[in-house]
């Protein structure tokens, strides 16, 4: 029995030990701690690199640039917009500078040596035989085509004695007009061309609103046109547009300042007679084509300025161009 309780002593003296290290307990020993971790998360793949344009507050230094080069453009047909006045009129503009096409109803007049056009200074019947004609509505130049315009278009003035941006070009050919038409439709889309007589002289009479005058807007001829009696040898000759009265549709210059071409080959009104016409184009050949108007110059008395009187010239002639120039259709 006692060597049975020494062995039992000798068996609890570790525990003794560590009961006095405790600070006199007895503790049981804990079990292992087990530590569990999670399995590491996978990683994204990296992205890409998306390189941009530096904004105004990067610098672009820092920054790598990726440059996209543009496609050629596709030609396309330009149009040019236009406004309508409070009348209907459209108004365009090229390469800055602005001119008006005025809208003239369609109807039926008398074209020709009307009473009022003939007598004292007037035209004579044999070549302005009265007619009937019937025209479609159309539009044309509120003014005549001005040197800026030509200059806008055409890139250089042809105009070589008077020159300055609001007076009409002149020293123009029948062939130089078309070629200023062809590029300004080519600028515009539009369809601009030169009026035909037809449509030249119902304007210039004042359309469905013409008083029936002699003149473009007057029987007074000073009133409307910069003519031989007041421009010829004068301080000025050849004016600006529009400085003087315009007619009933509010056309300028229509008598006088310079003369203006038309679309038609001339022929005698007594070729064509009595009969009634409806948009009349002229004949389909000739030697000369018609301009219309008077102007300023020596020999451009009354009767020229007259909304009836006609002169033809070669379409390739510019000896006539000091007091020839255009008006615009549409």
């Amino acid at each position: 029995m006692k060597k049975y309780f020494i062995i039992l002593l000798m068996a609890m003296l570790p525990t003794l030990a560590l009961a006095q290290q405790a600070g006199g307990h007895i503790t049981r020993p804990s079990k292992p701690a087990t530590t569990t971790t999670k399995p590491p998360k996978k990683q994204a793949p990296p992205k890409k690199q998306v390189t941009t344009k530096p904004t105004k507050k990067q610098s672009s230094s820092t920054q790598s640039i990726t440059t996209v080069e543009p496609r050629p453009a596709v030609p396309t047909k330009p149009k040019l917009s236009y406004t309508l006045d409070d009348y209907g009129n459209k108004v365009f503009t090229v390469n800055g500078v602005q001119f008006t096409m005025i809208k003239v109803d369609g109807g039926t007049f008398t074209m020709g040596a009307t009473p009022e056009q003939t007598g004292y200074n007037g035209v004579t019947k044999d070549v302005t035989t009265p007619h009937q004609v019937s025209l479609s509505s159309y539009y044309i130049g509120q003014t005549e085509v001005t040197q800026a315009l030509w200059q806008a278009v055409m890139g250089s003035n042809a105009c070589n004695g008077y020159v300055g941006p609001k007076l009409p070009v002149h020293n123009v050919s029948w062939y130089d007009c078309q070629e200023f038409v062809k590029k300004l439709n080519s600028i515009t889309g539009e369809n601009f061309r030169l009026p035909t007589e037809a449509q030249w002289e119902y304007a210039a009479r004042g359309g469905n609103r013409s008083r029936g005058y002699k003149y473009a807007g007057s029987n007074n001829l000073d009133d409307v046109a910069w003519w031989e009696g007041n421009s010829y040898n004068k301080k000025i000759e050849l004016h600006d547009v529009a400085t003087n009265k315009p007619n009933e549709l509010g056309l300028y210059d229509m008598s006088g300042n310079v003369s203006e071409w038309c679309f038609d080959w001339y022929e005698p009104f007594g070729n064509i007679g009595n009969q009634h016409q409806t948009n009349p184009l002229g004949p389909n050949t000739g030697t000369s084509r018609v301009f219309r108007g008077g102007s300023w110059f020596l020999g451009n008395g009354i009767a020229f300025c007259k909304v009836s009187f006609r002169r033809s010239a070669r379409p390739d002639e510019i000896t006539i161009g000091d007091f020839v120039g255009l008006r615009l259709a549409l």
